[in-house]
């Protein structure tokens, strides 16, 4: 017999379902409406361009152009139909010149002066901190780092947090994704279960299932620790994927689907893989490098703290090096179909205007997908990300499609040519159940000493199309860690030991040499040749066979001042001029062209060696059709096919 009369008990249940239904029809009320607004009045009309793209390459010894844009995924329509290596004679190879674009020119800049002001003059930035009347100097990094910003964030989003759309208009948290910190990390399975019903879908017999799942996955040139970001990221599908055939919920179910997008995505999908999802999706076809409407995507994107592993006793809540405090939220929803095979590279719409919300803070990246970002204020806590910031999201998350119907305006889009689907980490999502949980930047192990080196805990995984382990590629092509194609003190240390003659090298190391472009680029191409010797004989790797720590991780002393270094970006809200901001203006930003290829400043003045390369030639032939593009060759002669695809070693499996 009950403890409680079961009528009552039963109009309290379909009260409460029935109070859900209306909240829920209550939040999707509103439409999602935004704006069509002209990119050429942005602070940077060309932020969809990152700053990378404005290095020097070094003769063309250095190609971190390849590891964007390519042509592999487009000629096999997998989730990308943007070539960008060549294949298309609409777009053109990207990594053989400085094509950039001009938006509304002459009437405003060309795109191929550098708009990227934080990052080619770090000194500009100093003087703004310092007008604002600010001492970095003082400011606690350690502490700063370690504090939660994302929390009250959380607590401001309205409404379900089963619904990816809370509905309450001009609400600037309306699309926060509704993942609390409060619920993390995730569980070993990578799932993100909850102690409170409220906001869950179902209970699994070990906690509330809030639908999120942590995906671990291989860092690319750009999140490791060493660039000073590091990413957690989260998957949710819709409701009906969580629920078998009965339309109940199930775990296993959930479990099964999540696999299947997975492998779709990273073109793991076995021979006898399903034609459908499973459960109550049996009606959603499995589709290769696509995922289902209804997909979303939360990334917090950390700070990096050396001492937070995981590990009991270690300080935070995160793996990874990731500390509690963010630098921004970012957040994808898949709201339409995207198609590869469909849309052709002659739509592609870098010129027209971005449709986006004010007030909200979401973009329409024109390829299925609205994107929203929250970012650090001036105090440190999340605001929203204003249209002009957002279309930085835009560059590396787009593709093509056919414009729909919207007025006579067409949408903004831009893409690379390496994404599928619009997206980075899923794809390299580390095989079986180690791809399940949160991400742990390759299995970070902090050291004991705070000015040591971390060790990872995995080895180096294979990139399929090249056929040699993805970091030792990126090494040799890129010749740098990041897409700077820079080398930190930390990294240049590591070399410095791990290449010498008497080891049985061809040389020593070399420092860089300065004094004219002749003997820099040699000193470039006699680095990228050790390099080779340093992968060809494993030396990017540990004493167990991992990836060597110094090539992903810095020691705390470089990682605190980063951290420093973009507060000072923050404190100036000078987010639209560049995020990555280092010490000194990098050498991959300064001149150093032998004459076959020089080129002079816009103006016709010649570059000094070593000068500051702060703009380049553009097409000045007015009747052409490509007036006011950039023109000048980059130097790089070939490019590698380079696909995101990773195979992965035994160890791995």
């Amino acid at each position: 017999m009950p403890r409680f009369p079961l009528r009552p008990l039963l109009l309290a249940s379909a009260t409460l379902l029935a109070q859900t239904a209306v909240m829920r029809a209550e939040y999707v009320a509103a439409p999602l409406i935004g704006s069509y607004i002209s990119r050429s009045q942005f602070p940077n009309p060309y932020a969809h361009i990152p700053a990378q793209c404005y290095i020097e390459t070094a003769g063309g010894t250095q190609n971190p152009c390849q590891v964007c844009h390519t042509d592999g995924l487009a000629k096999r329509h997998f989730g990308n139909n943007a070539p960008q290596g060549g294949w298309s004679p609409y777009i053109g190879d990207l990594t053989a010149s400085y094509a950039f674009a001009a938006l509304d020119y002459p009437f405003r800049p060309n795109g191929s002066i550098n708009p990227w002001e934080n990052t080619l003059h770090p000194e500009r930035l100093r003087a703004a901190v310092a007008e604002a009347g600010l001492d970095p100097a003082k400011w606690d990094m350690a502490a700063w780092v370690s504090q939660d910003n994302w929390s009250a964030a959380a607590a401001r989003r309205p409404g379900d947090a089963r619904v990816w759309d809370t509905g309450v208009k001009d609400d600037p948290f309306r699309l926060f994704p509704a993942l609390s910190p409060a619920d993390l990390p995730a569980d070993a399975d990578g799932f993100v279960r909850s102690d409170r019903a409220e906001g869950a879908f179902f209970h699994d017999g070990q906690g509330w299932i809030t639908g999120w799942r942590s995906v671990n996955f291989v860092p690319h040139g750009i999140f490791t620790p060493l660039t000073g970001s590091v990413s957690g990221i989260y998957i949710r599908l819709p409701e009906r994927f969580m629920k078998d055939a009965a339309g109940q919920f199930d775990i296993a179910t959930y479990a099964a689907n999540l696999d299947l997008v997975a492998a779709a995505v990273s073109d793991h999908l076995p021979a006898d893989a399903p034609a459908t999802y499973q459960g109550a999706a049996a009606e959603v076809p499995v589709q290769p490098g696509i995922y289902p409407i209804g997909t979303e995507f939360a990334h917090p994107l950390h700070y990096v703290d050396t001492e937070a592993d995981g590990s009991e006793g270690a300080p935070g809540r995160f793996p990874g090096a990731r500390a509690d405090r963010v630098k921004e939220i970012r957040y994808m929803y898949k709201n339409r179909r995207f198609d590869p095979e469909y849309a052709g590279p002659e739509i592609k719409e870098e010129s027209a205007p971005a449709y986006a919300s004010r007030s909200e803070g979401w973009i329409d990246n024109g390829a299925g997908w609205i994107l929203a970002g929250w970012i650090e204020d001036e105090g440190g806590a999340l605001r929203v990300q204003t249209p002009s910031e957002l279309v930085q999201c835009v560059g590396c998350h787009s593709g093509h499609e056919p414009q729909r119907e919207t007025g006579g305006w067409e949408t903004f889009q831009s893409g690379v040519g390496v994404t599928i689907d619009s997206t980075w980490a899923l794809p390299r999502r580390l095989p079986g159940d180690a791809g399940w949980g949160e991400n742990t930047a390759m299995g970070y192990r902090a050291p004991q000493d705070a000015e040591g080196i971390g060790r990872t805990s995995r080895p180096d995984p294979m990139n399929r199309a090249m056929a040699k382990g993805e970091f030792a590629h990126f090494l040799e092509h890129v010749v740098g860690v990041n897409l700077y194609g820079v080398m930190p003190a930390s990294v240049e240390a590591f070399l410095a030991q791990q290449i010498r003659k008497d080891r049985g090298y061809s040389a020593d190391w070399p420092a860089l040499a300065t004094d004219t472009a002749e003997t820099y680029v040699a000193t470039q191409r006699q680095r990228a040749a050790l390099l080779k010797e340093l992968t060809a004989r494993g030396d990017h790797l540990d004493t167990d066979g991992n990836l060597a720590g110094a090539l992903l991780y810095p020691p705390q002393s470089a990682a605190l001042e980063a951290a420093r270094r973009y507060r000072m970006v923050v404190s100036t809200q000078r987010y639209d001029f560049g995020k990555d901001v280092f010490a000194e203006t990098p050498v991959t930003y300064r001149y150093f062209r032998e004459a076959a290829t020089a080129f002079p400043h816009q103006d016709g003045t010649p570059y000094r060696v070593g000068e500051i390369v702060i703009d380049r030639p553009i097409d000045e032939d007015r009747t052409s059709l490509t007036w006011g593009i950039g023109i000048a060759p980059t130097e790089i002669t070939a490019s590698p096919d380079y696909q995101p695809i990773l195979d992965y070693l035994a160890k791995l499996e």
